[in-house]
């Protein structure tokens, strides 16, 4: 949704949509299962153009000691640690952003993102979900008395 309205904010220019896309991209690396799946995808589809590359794409071998896997496991896109890419894809993304004079919109559209989020969080019902719970309970019990009649 954010980078649907910040590439609508950047419609003239082009480089603040690549921009905004790429933004997307590294932060959707941060999120593990992604970030694995995307790595799966991408050595999928190089095997298929060029199986030596695919070979050195794949993460290295983490030791396992008595039989239990390490518990510090860390992920790796591409055959590099995460942290690579999203350094990488953080730095294209900025200077995208500097090239396309779109840092100050995107000041502004992060300023008003957390503005609206604690705006959200502070005007939230608590309990929400027991309280939408019980209303479902009290319909229920009145149409059983409507359904008798």
């Amino acid at each position: 949704m954010i980078v649907l309205i910040l590439g609508l904010g950047f419609l003239r220019r082009p480089l603040g949509i690549v921009a905004a896309l790429l933004t997307a991209l590294t932060v959707s690396f941060l999120n593990d299962s992604f970030a694995g799946t995307f790595s799966e995808k991408a050595t999928r589809t190089v095997r298929q153009f060029s199986p030596h590359l695919a070979a050195k794409m794949r993460p290295p071998l983490t030791p396992v000691i008595r039989g239990r896997p390490s518990a510090k496991r860390t992920i790796h896109v591409c055959g590099q640690p995460r942290w690579v890419f999203v350094m990488i894809f953080s730095c294209v993304s900025f200077i995208l952003w500097y090239v396309s004079c779109g840092l100050l919109t995107v000041a502004w559209a992060l300023a008003i993102g957390l503005l609206a989020t604690v705006l959200h969080a502070s005007f939230r019902t608590p309990n929400l979900k027991a309280r939408l719970n019980t209303f479902r309970e009290e319909f229920r019990a009145v149409w059983r008395n409507f359904s008798e009649l």
